[in-house]
């Protein structure tokens, strides 16, 4: 089950006062650059920012791989970035399932999802329920699987950094 984590209502908002609510999903993996950039942009299209921090398994189904940061660690970061409003532990992969949980106006993606048929899954599926689709600049010079590899070729022969799939453990 998803739970929310923080508080409900925006900081300094008075009751009753309509907002417009971001939702921000991401693994959130060796946090960077990009991530707080991402947040940043997001941040600044909405009123209360919700971060949908996604859960080990829910990433290991999506990337094929576990985060090296645990969950409950990658939430207390992003947590403490003063654009999060609030975090969300996503644990399903359906994510009209979690604007039902959550509730928000707009979803915040990074634009190399942009006329990518999952993009486009994304836009149809929200269109049904009123939900603005908002592309972000996505930082090309970092990512966390770039640090990954750098981390991994550090490591060595001995081995990669973090926990792997069967099948990243097969091709090596």
């Amino acid at each position: 089950m998803s739970q929310r984590v923080g508080p409900t209502v925006p900081r300094g908002a008075p009751p009753g006062v309509p907002r417009r609510v971001g939702y921000a999903p991401g693994v959130y993996d060796l946090f960077h650059v990009g991530h707080l950039n991402i947040l940043r942009h997001a941040r600044s299209r909405c009123d209360h920012l919700v971060a949908g921090v996604v859960s080990d398994g829910m990433a290991e189904l999506a990337k094929g791989r576990r985060p090296v940061v645990p969950l409950v660690e990658r939430l207390e970061i992003v947590r403490s970035v003063r654009f999060v409003d609030e975090v969300f532990v996503e644990t399903v992969p359906d994510k009209l399932e979690t604007w039902r949980q959550v509730g928000f106006d707009v979803l915040f993606k990074g634009d190399d999802w942009r006329g990518t048929e999952k993009g486009l899954r994304l836009e149809r599926d929200f269109a049904t329920v009123g939900v603005e689709i908002v592309y972000l600049p996505y930082t090309v010079h970092t990512s966390s699987t770039q640090l990954r590899r750098a981390l991994d070729a550090l490591a060595g022969p001995g081995g990669p950094v973090g926990p792997v799939s069967s099948a990243e453990a097969e091709a090596r």
